[in-house]
């Protein structure tokens, strides 16, 4: 090919491919401050609550909030980074699922994490927990903690 044969196919290839993109999701601290306070009213009775974003094909965006202990678990295909936005938290990862039961299919719960990992985590704390870890979170009386979460298919 010459070269503005080159140009003109290189061209065509990239306004096809742009033609087809989805638009970049943008979140601001001040954006999941707001949606944080929605939450925190619907997490109200409970302790806890949480949104889905957006979802796209190997991962899903979440939002959540929390005032008392999360559910001990264990994905065995998804990981879970977690961006602190306020509050903290400790977690307990890499032990034993205590009173382990499968919820649905490749999602564990139990009641505790024992023998693992203890981390405090803070705002502006990043995590990564692998697919197949026991992790936990421990949320202080009267803490609060809101993180964005990023669930990503690791394992098939």
């Amino acid at each position: 090919m010459t070269g503005n044969t080159t140009g003109i196919v290189l061209g065509a290839i990239i306004a096809s491919a742009s033609a087809g993109a989805a638009p970049a999701d943008h979140y601001t601290v001040s954006d999941l401050e707001k949606a944080g306070e929605a939450l925190k009213a619907k997490a109200a009775a409970t302790g806890s609550a949480g949104d889905t974003l957006a979802t796209y094909t190997n991962h899903h965006t979440m939002l959540s909030y929390r005032t008392k202990d999360g559910t001990a678990e264990v994905h065995a295909k998804y990981a879970d980074l977690f961006y602190i936005v306020r509050g903290k938290a400790t977690l307990l990862t890499e032990g034993t699922l205590e009173g382990g039961h499968e919820e649905s299919p490749g999602e564990l719960r139990g009641t505790a994490v024992t023998g693992g990992k203890t981390t405090v985590l803070k705002e502006g704390d990043v995590v990564h927990i692998p697919a197949g870890t026991p992790h936990q979170l421990l949320v202080a009386k009267g803490d609060e903690f809101l993180y964005f979460v990023i669930k990503v298919k690791e394992k098939d």
